[in-house]
């Protein structure tokens, strides 16, 4: 697992940098996901605008003209543009594990931060469509009282995700009993 900023660009960078300070002052250390679901959303988009690129060249080819098959351009560049931007989407969203709460930043072009207090979590899933467990990925998503709160970690470790599942339920119940 990557450490460092959601703000970083890099593979790796220092704890503690580009977000919200812990109450002792000290920035969260911020866990970045595995690469299994960059290769699990590319792997995706080739599948997809590759068969769309093909039938957008095969088509019109044949039935008008070699000249038409050059639409296949279009595709073949949403494809590339999306390979790029897959990869930016993919090293924003970060996660951090604070004494009172979890957050969640993603986003390149708006970021987003979310603040989810261990107290207010109902409820803890662990999911895996059929996809993600090929690649062995799952996702964590947290149920708050308000529907506003609730959050998503796509592509972890299936062992990470159980893990997190458990920490957060134990630290949810501690918390909410206090309440």
């Amino acid at each position: 697992m990557e450490t460092g900023s959601p703000h970083d660009t890099g593979t790796a960078g220092t704890a503690g940098t580009g977000g919200p300070a812990d109450r002792d002052g000290e920035g969260p250390a911020w866990i970045a996901l595995p690469p299994g679901l960059l290769r699990m959303r590319r792997l995706l988009l080739v599948m997809w605008l590759g068969l769309l690129t093909l039938a957008t060249a095969l088509v019109p080819g044949l039935l008008a003209g070699p000249g038409w098959a050059a639409f296949a351009l279009l595709p073949l560049a949403l494809l590339v543009w999306g390979w790029v931007m897959l990869e930016r989407n993919w090293r924003s969203w970060r996660y951090a594990e604070r004494a009172d709460d979890l957050l969640i930043s993603r986003g390149v072009l708006w970021r987003e931060e979310t603040v989810v207090p261990y107290g207010r979590m109902q409820l803890v899933e662990v999911t895996s469509g059929p996809v993600e467990r090929h690649f062995g990925l799952a996702s964590v998503q947290l149920h708050t009282a308000a529907a506003a709160t609730d959050a998503t970690i796509p592509g972890l470790d299936p062992a990470e995700a159980e893990r997190l599942r458990d920490r957060l339920t134990e630290l949810g119940e501690a918390r909410s009993a206090g309440l």
